[in-house]
């Protein structure tokens, strides 16, 4: 019984870790005024569907590499979306 649960255990954990994750960011690449504010639409519009928007300085640049490689797929975010929103937080964040 032990071995069962602690499979089923290690089974889960490995179907979560195996989601889809989006690795289109690498850093900064847009920097004009009118992709900064796309980011920001795309942010606010998409980010809200399901959760409070995070406020941008709760992450320095590598940890919204991180926090939106988990979430963009979740969002449907295009590639270029995930960027811009990318580049927008980083735009914004005293970090």
């Amino acid at each position: 019984m032990k071995k069962l649960v602690l499979s089923m255990i290690l089974g889960s954990a490995f179907m979560v870790s195996c989601g889809p994750k989006s690795t289109a960011v690498t850093g900064p690449k847009f920097t004009s005024a009118e992709h900064l504010a796309q980011g920001k639409t795309v942010f606010e519009n998409s980010c809200n569907r399901c959760h409070k928007l995070p406020n941008p300085e709760k992450h320095d640049d590598q940890g919204w590499i991180k926090t939106l490689s988990r979430m963009a797929p979740k969002a449907k975010l295009s590639d270029e979306q995930h960027q811009m929103v990318y580049d927008y937080l980083i735009s914004v964040n005293k970090k």
